[in-house]
């Protein structure tokens, strides 16, 4: 028999279970604060591409080391995140986009995030030290560097932010490239060119769609600067052929079939032709739209069709 609970009962028993589902319910609102404060979307796309690196280099799969590149990295890239939030606090809050997060929202104390944040990426580090190696521990401390003390601030300095944030951006599948510590550094050095060029085109469509907001948090895009969206959309493309160019090239310095060959063909086409009608529609927001969902379309499926190829 299921019973109700009257919330105008006096009933220890009833009170007791209504005060205890008001708890649980305070455990998950703060567990998902810090979850979302490790800004898990972004985390898991950096997680993704650094086992793509490890499982290209490694024929033979050692799970030890695979568990600990996922836990290390996982906590690397949230503690990134974090550390992020907690510096851009004050600019999030002026963004219609972010102003909800947690930090702005109140919902944590700055001084918590900050202790928060370097604690992942320390654990992070030392798991991956430990767990991988020598090498794929430097190079997420590598990231980390980068990301927050180069890329961060130039977002404020110059519209190159962009160029000089897809170098750490692209450096995750080195991370895993190295943990399986191969004898040819060549598909690896591919797939970090792949993910450099990815991300200009990417982020170009996402700057438009937000650019009065990046204006607002004082940030210095070239969607912000570009009023027409011409020099966006025109970057946008360049960027978009390297791309195409970058992911044909395993073709001819690996030993990649078919199955990678039409994925690299048919997908790059797609991204080809959102480029061009960014190109000749740059002033409005669809055609960045478009370009932005397929930017996330094709990155994965692409990285799927390399890991199958090569293993299946």
């Amino acid at each position: 028999m299921v019973h109700d609970i009257d919330p105008t009962s006096t009933k220890p028993d009833v009170v007791g279970a209504a005060f205890g589902d008001q708890k649980a319910e305070r455990v998950l609102n703060k567990w998902a604060v810090w979850w979302e404060l490790a800004k898990p979307r972004l985390s898991l796309l950096s997680v993704i591409t650094v086992l793509v690196g490890y499982l290209a280099a490694q024929p033979h799969l050692q799970w030890s080391i695979l568990i600990a590149l996922t836990i290390g990295s996982s906590l690397a890239a949230g503690g990134c995140g974090a550390v992020n939030q907690w510096w851009e606090r004050k600019e999030d809050a002026k963004m219609s986009r972010t102003a909800h997060r947690p930090l702005p929202s109140k919902l944590v104390q700055p001084q918590s995030v900050l202790i928060y944040g370097v604690t992942l990426c320390l654990l992070g580090d030392v798991i991956l030290w430990y767990g991988c190696n020598a090498s794929a521990a430097f190079l997420t401390l590598l990231i980390q560097i980068s990301y927050l003390f180069i890329y961060t601030p130039l977002k404020k300095c110059t519209v190159w932010n962009t160029e000089v944030g897809a170098i750490p951006g692209a450096l995750p599948p080195l991370v895993g490239w190295a943990a399986a510590e191969p004898s040819s550094w060549t598909l690896g050095g591919l797939l970090f060119a792949l993910i450099l060029a990815w991300q200009i085109p990417h982020f170009m469509a996402l700057s438009w769609m937000f650019r009065e907001d990046y204006a607002k948090g004082g940030f210095r895009m070239l969607a912000v600067e570009d009023s027409s969206g011409q020099r966006t959309a025109r970057k946008s493309f360049i960027y978009t052929l390297l791309l195409v160019g970058v992911s044909l090239s395993p073709l001819f310095l690996t030993d990649l079939s078919s199955v990678y060959a039409g994925a690299a063909a048919i997908l790059g086409l797609l991204f080809l032709l959102k480029a061009i009608q960014f190109l000749r529609f740059p002033d409005g927001v669809k055609a960045a739209r478009e370009l932005f969902l397929t930017s996330i379309l094709y990155l994965p499926l692409l990285l799927l069709a390399l890991v199958i190829d090569l293993w299946v």
